[in-house]
């Protein structure tokens, strides 16, 4: 089933070359304020054709509400949200099956029926509804003082290590970011740079993106089956592209010591909290109150203009593949907004369910 969340429930609908896409959110409190002009700034940020970083395709990303919004409040009503497409170009698209994307696996479990013009329902198309959603948590969280920022830590062999776990509010984590990428200033020209060799040579890289989650409180979360890793990689991994997800010092604790990985715990103005935070927020699936961090590692862009081996679908010939179409030599900088809005609507469910109800 295409559904997620236990008290805020998620429903994300419709195709990349479809007459529209869009997302169903149910379990949102009512009274809830929300402002469009925010929703339209967080929608840009991930929008298509902004620069040459990304792909080509200019869609406008317009969200059309037709339930759940009433003079710009919430109703308590499932909050549904649509984006029409208007720059398909499904000629790019035929029956030669795309090494990297899930036509293959399409194929296996809908027997030929998936559209896959574009990615289908598969596509990274279909971010730009989870990004809607995520705006709305973003801002009934933020009036909780909950605040979400994420940034690129690597594109391809460009690595901004180690991750800068040590940041302690959002306005210090988004001051070190450059102006025009979601990047530590430092290094963020040599990651435009990788971008654009790869793309000079009809290729693709890969990222990673790093998000915090501040002000969240403790206590936030179920042992086992419902830990909040569970339920944010559960989000995160429905990011299209995204192969990897790890948190605080995540795959670098298996090569430290117990001395070493252990967060020292202390007293802050008769607060309790940790001296570092390896653990990135959350202990035996419970937030502890630190700063969530977590990272989602993107494959390269599997479109690419270089001629790769394949099946014809159809005559069940093998063949050699180039790719047309318009695509992003890296998805990780226009991801960047997708991986806020997972950790966000986590954020939102996970105190929805603690008993936080309305949050009023």
């Amino acid at each position: 089933m295409n559904a997620w969340g236990n008290r805020l429930k998620l429903s994300i609908f419709g195709e990349s070359h479809g007459p529209a896409i869009g997302i169903v959110i149910d379990g949102l409190p009512a009274g809830e304020a929300i402002d469009a002009a925010e929703t339209a700034r967080e929608m840009a940020r991930r929008a298509p054709g902004g620069n040459d970083l990304s792909t080509a395709r200019n869609e406008p990303d317009e969200v059309v509400i037709l339930s759940g919004i009433l003079r710009d409040k919430t109703t308590g009503a499932p909050v549904c949200g649509v984006i029409y497409n208007r720059d398909a170009r499904s000629r790019d698209y035929d029956t030669i099956l795309r090494p990297g994307h899930a036509d293959w696996t399409a194929l296996l479990k809908f027997g030929g029926y998936a559209d896959l013009r574009g990615g289908g329902h598969f596509s990274g198309r279909l971010t730009a509804p989870l990004v809607f959603a995520g705006s709305i948590a973003k801002q009934i969280l933020s009036r909780r003082g909950v605040e979400i920022c994420a940034r690129i830590t690597a594109i391809g062999g460009v690595s901004d290590e180690p991750a800068r776990e040590e940041y302690g509010s959002a306005s210090e984590f988004r001051a070190a970011l450059a102006a025009d990428f979601p990047a530590s200033a430092e290094i963020a020209e040599a990651m435009k740079a990788e971008i654009r060799a790869a793309k000079e040579r009809g290729d693709s890289v890969g990222g990673v993106v790093e998000a915090a989650v501040f002000g969240l409180r403790g206590g936030i979360g179920e042992p086992f089956f419902g830990s909040m890793e569970s339920a944010a990689a559960s989000l995160l991994f429905s990011i299209p592209a995204v192969k990897g997800v790890e948190f605080g010092r995540g795959f670098r604790l298996a090569s430290m010591r117990g001395s070493e990985a252990n967060d020292a715990i202390r007293l802050e103005n008769g607060r309790i909290v940790s001296r570092t935070n390896n653990s990135g927020g959350i202990l035996g699936g419970i937030t502890n109150g630190m700063p969530i961090v977590a990272r989602a590692a993107f494959k390269p862009t599997a479109s690419i203009a270089l001629p790769q081996e394949s099946v014809d679908a159809a005559s069940k010939q093998e063949t050699t593949l180039r790719i047309l179409g318009r695509h992003d030599p890296c998805v990780a900088p226009r991801a960047v907004p997708a991986v806020e809005a997972s950790l966000a609507l986590c954020a939102l469910d996970g105190l929805l369910v603690s008993g936080d109800g309305l949050l009023k």
